[in-house]
């Protein structure tokens, strides 16, 4: 119930209550207040749209966490850290397994595209790494001295390397796995 205030009469001045009581008539204005009214419901009406839209938001998003939660736990981590570190062998030390390597004899050496680090269990474990060397130049690699101390005499020793040239980098003593 809205009340109208309009400026007093001289005869209603004396008599103020009535200036606060709500006029029993209604008047030209009163539809407009109902009017003003309107407006303030329709500004509901779009929250209960976005909140509609907030709860399909939502729904996507948990679906999206599940599905990259099950992706770095059943193997898309692997394949993504794969892509992003193509040196398998970058984290290898002694007592892990490589796979398979182009075969190579007496000082022989050949370039390797990719090798893997493969669980010593596998059959595809064809190496032991026997000992890690950091910070080797390429000439220190190929000499080969570095894993004199990992190899025992009389057993065929590999090295394997990744230098880029001019820099420095690791290698890895490999033996033969038995």
């Amino acid at each position: 119930m809205s009340e109208q205030v309009a400026p007093p009469s001289a005869p209603q001045a004396a008599q103020p209550e009535q200036l606060a009581q709500p006029d029993p008539a209604p008047q030209a204005d009163a539809a407009p207040q109902a009017d003003a009214a309107a407006p303030a419901a329709s500004p509901v009406e779009p929250a209960a749209k976005g909140s509609g839209g907030r709860k399909a938001l939502g729904i996507i998003g948990a679906v999206v966490v599940f599905l990259v939660v099950a992706g770095l736990k059943f193997g898309l981590g692997t394949a993504i850290g794969n892509f992003l570190n193509s040196d398998e062998t970058a984290e290898a030390k002694a007592g892990d397994c490589i796979a398979e390597l182009p075969a190579v004899t007496g000082t022989e050496e050949r370039s390797v595209s990719s090798a893997e680090v493969v669980k010593c269990t596998s059959t595809e474990a064809v190496y032991t790494v026997v000992g890690r060397v950091e910070d080797q130049t390429e000439a220190q690699a190929k000499s080969g001295q570095a894993c004199e101390q990992y190899i025992k005499p009389g057993e065929d020793g590999y090295v394997f390397y990744n230098i880029a040239p001019g820099g420095k980098g690791y290698l890895l003593c490999l033996t033969r796995k038995a």
